[in-house]
């Protein structure tokens, strides 16, 4: 293995002699295993990921951010990382639960270990703990604060301490979040800008493994950056628009001044309503205009606010890529990733407010649009490819509306 990843170190089995990580979760659950990545303490909501693949860009989602992940698949970090699959240009993430320990990665695209990955961005992991267990924790008892410690060799751990410092975090519901992950200042984004798009530049094609040069030809898109994926812009841009990225804190006239052809309201992490204090009047400008609008997650929840719908807390969330959706419209069962934990409640929706979709497996509601205007949101991740190409056609429904409307 070492002969054809020369410049990836293999994982330090110094760690594996002593448990040197633990795991608060809730009020008296103590777990301790063997920790991997940064060597810190960190506090975060904890829930559970059901997907199989795609671990690097679950790690960089910024709407995973105030949040840790335990992972359902036990064999994470088998491929190792890259430059390429990361969603944003830095990680939110508070930190890493998995069964197993990661492995030497066996994948031609790696070019690092997870251990050292996280370890650069100062991630702590734990493996070595019952996943399983913790799963079914979170699915009786909802997401759950926590506490991971990484620690070093030989180093008491004074469990009550940490539990003094867990109890003081109160949680993501009130916390706006979009704040933290989202851009500084409004920025051109370019699919062939190397810096942006990975390594290489464009968008992947995989019939003959190069990266093709578009071109904007379809329009004009404001994205709000709650904590946009790299994928979705990639997804726009693919068809021909250019973009503007603008913070989540933007005003309405910051935006309208660069005369946009649609708008777009990204996804993003924290509490809708509280991001929603300042996001929302803007919003309801845009939808004083004929402009075509997209959301998608908290785009799609602080669409909904703006419309006068109410969002609410959920148990434990959606987490993964194999969540089943119906979309009414086309009357067929999509396959999707989701990740949220807040959702738009049924209760009080305007009579122009038409749903589209919802999940098979609670019944929340998972997308609507208006009845006399180009406006719909999605609570789930076409860019994420589930399916994998199952709702690849909202982008093309998207650039549709702009494209009758200039």
């Amino acid at each position: 293995m070492d002969f054809f990843y020369p410049n990836i170190q293999k994982f330090s089995r110094d760690s594996i002699t002593q448990k040197t990580a633990a795991l608060l979760l809730g009020e008296h659950l103590t777990l301790k295993g063997y920790g991997f990545g940064a060597k810190t303490e960190k506090i975060g909501e904890l829930c559970f990921n059901t997907s199989i693949s795609g671990y690097q860009e679950i790690l960089t989602d910024p709407s995973y951010a105030g949040q840790m992940v335990c992972f359902t698949f036990p064999h994470i970090g088998n491929v190792g990382t890259n430059n390429d699959d990361c969603e944003a240009r830095t990680s939110f993430i508070n930190g890493c639960v998995v069964k197993a320990k990661p492995t030497t990665p066996a994948n031609y695209r790696a070019i690092d270990h997870l251990h050292q990955w996280l370890e650069r961005r100062g991630i702590p992991g734990i493996y070595g703990v019952d996943t399983r267990m913790i799963t079914h924790y979170l699915r009786d008892n909802g997401a759950s604060n926590c506490m991971l410690i990484h620690h070093h060799p030989h180093q008491e751990l004074d469990i009550d301490y940490y539990r003094k410092k867990l109890k003081i975090f109160s949680g993501l519901e009130g916390l706006d979040l979009a704040k933290d992950v989202t851009c500084e200042s409004a920025y051109d984004w370019y699919p062939n800008d190397s810096q942006l798009c990975g390594s290489h530049g464009g968008i992947w094609n995989m019939d003959d493994n190069t990266y093709d040069i578009i071109k904007n030809d379809c329009g004009k898109i404001a994205v709000i950056d709650f904590g946009v994926k790299n994928n979705i812009l990639r997804s726009l841009a693919q068809r021909g628009s250019m973009l503007r990225i603008f913070p989540a804190t933007s005003s309405y006239e910051d935006v309208i001044a660069w005369q946009p052809d649609g708008i777009f309201l990204s996804n993003g992490p924290g509490d809708p309503q509280a991001t929603g204090h300042y996001a929302v009047p803007m919003i309801q400008k845009f939808l004083q205009t004929d402009l075509p609008i997209f959301g998608i997650c908290l785009g799609h929840q602080m669409l909904a606010l703006a419309l006068g719908a109410k969002t609410i807390k959920m148990a434990f969330g959606h987490h993964g890529a194999n969540h089943p959706i119906f979309d009414y419209d086309r009357k067929q069962v999509l396959i999707t990733s989701q990740n949220h934990g807040f959702n738009v409640s049924d209760e009080g929706l305007d009579d122009n407010i038409i749903v589209t979709h919802r999940s098979l497996f609670d019944k929340s509601l998972a997308g609507l649009r208006l009845k006399d205007r180009p406006v719909f949101s999605i609570q789930y991740h076409p860019e994420a490819s589930p399916g994998p190409q199952d709702s690849n056609y909202l982008f093309d429904q998207f650039i549709s509306h702009i494209q009758k409307s200039k």
